[in-house]
């Protein structure tokens, strides 16, 4: 039976026409008939309360275990060449492997001190871990589980971000408001770029030209040229941007600003500011579709999800869920959406439109965007990542 079906039936009446109730409990199922066996679908939260990473099967919809890592777990990132997935131990100093055949932990990689996230490498080959308290980054093997190198940078980075092509980590340093760029094959800094006021998050373009880097102290997002190490533009945004959201194909960048309860548009082709919409209280996070159709935006302030059309320029609705919602990942159907209720200490699961998918030889409708189930966490969820694989191949 799916996760979720039993919680959902509790509000119908009992009276229920056995036909409606096929068709709701068909609908409720994630799982494609047509998806193979081996098929395995994972959302890993960290709890950063807890010491913990809950795990939840996407294709039940339930919370399968509750795994024990490091102190304060924060980051988390999903291995696109491995069945594995890491997570950053922010107070313990030191990364979690887990194995995501088996959803247990398999190793632990020390770093420097106060980490919170981590970049894998498109090849799957690398994690690079900025250290904020070290002022380095921690560049992990991570096929040999193993740090060999820590690269100086500035002070105070908080995320370091390795480029598509492999060749560039950009770091964004806090205390210094500058970024580093590494240069990867060499494990060194090929540059400093100064930028605006306390840079925090960074995207890369997938062709790996051009870095954005939100500064939240300013208002502002810097465009450097990963070509020739230079500042090419500040952006004027909304107050405090916090978060940063490309779309898949990179034409346009998303940027939550707070304080100013908007997200910004930017053109990146052009290096403009192309628009402004109202969203909810603190937009905190931003996720775009993957059909670059829709972006999704947790409202931390007002415990809401916005669901909002990109081609049309209009909010499409606004879907209430738990308290301080925070991180934001889809399945990888794109039907579902987790959003992390970081002030209760759950997963919002929220359908995500009406779309029309195969369940054997018939055609299945999926309701408006709308909340379908939570399902609990541990203490304060940040971060979440899904992990989608064939068992046995990797």
């Amino acid at each position: 039976m799916c996760g979720g079906w039993i919680r959902r039936f509790d509000v119908f009446p009992l009276v229920m026409p056995v036909v409606v109730l096929a068709l709701f409990v068909l609908s409720a199922c994630n799982r494609d008939a047509s998806v193979p066996g081996a098929y395995r679908e994972y959302a890993y939260v960290t709890n950063g309360k807890s010491n913990s990473v809950t795990i939840i099967d996407v294709m039940a919809m339930r919370a399968l275990k509750t795994l024990p890592v490091g102190k304060q777990p924060t980051g988390v990132a999903a291995n696109p060449r491995r069945n594995e997935v890491y997570v950053v131990n922010s107070e313990s100093d030191n990364v979690s492997f887990i194995d995501a055949e088996r959803n247990v932990v398999v190793s632990t990689v020390g770093v420097h001190h106060a980490p919170y996230f981590i970049s894998v490498s498109a090849d799957g080959s690398r994690g690079y871990v900025a250290n904020s308290g070290s002022a380095n980054v921690s560049v992990i093997d991570l096929g040999a589980r193993k740090v060999i190198a820590n690269v100086r940078v500035g002070n105070a980075p908080g995320l370091a971000r390795v480029s598509p092509d492999g060749s560039t980590v950009v770091t964004s340093n806090r205390a210094d408001n500058t970024v580093s760029l590494i240069d990867t094959a060499r494990l060194q800094v090929r540059a400093t770029v100064n930028v605006c006021k306390q840079p925090e998050d960074i995207v890369i373009l997938p062709d790996s030209s051009k870095a954005f880097v939100s500064c939240s102290g300013s208002g502002q997002v810097a465009v450097v040229d990963l070509k020739s190490d230079k500042l090419l533009a500040l952006l004027d945004v909304g107050q405090i941007p916090v978060h940063l959201a490309l779309k898949p194909d990179g034409g346009e960048l998303f940027v939550c600003n707070l304080g100013s309860q908007t997200v910004s548009v930017i053109e990146t082709a052009t290096n403009e500011v192309s628009a402004s919409y109202l969203m909810g209280q603190r937009p905190v996070r931003a996720l775009v579709s993957a059909d670059n159709s829709r972006l999704y935006v947790s409202n931390f302030g007002s415990n809401s999800i916005s669901i909002f059309s990109i081609d049309d320029g209009k909010m499409i609705t606004t879907v209430r869920v738990g308290s301080n919602p925070d991180g934001l990942a889809a399945s990888a159907n794109q039907l579902m959406l987790f959003a992390l209720d970081s002030g209760s200490g759950d997963v919002a699961v929220v359908r995500t439109s009406e779309r029309t998918y195969k369940q054997g030889m018939r055609d299945q409708i999926v309701s408006p965007a709308a909340l379908y189930t939570t399902i609990p966490t541990g203490g304060q969820p940040s971060n979440i990542v899904v992990k989608a694989f064939l068992e046995n191949a990797r």
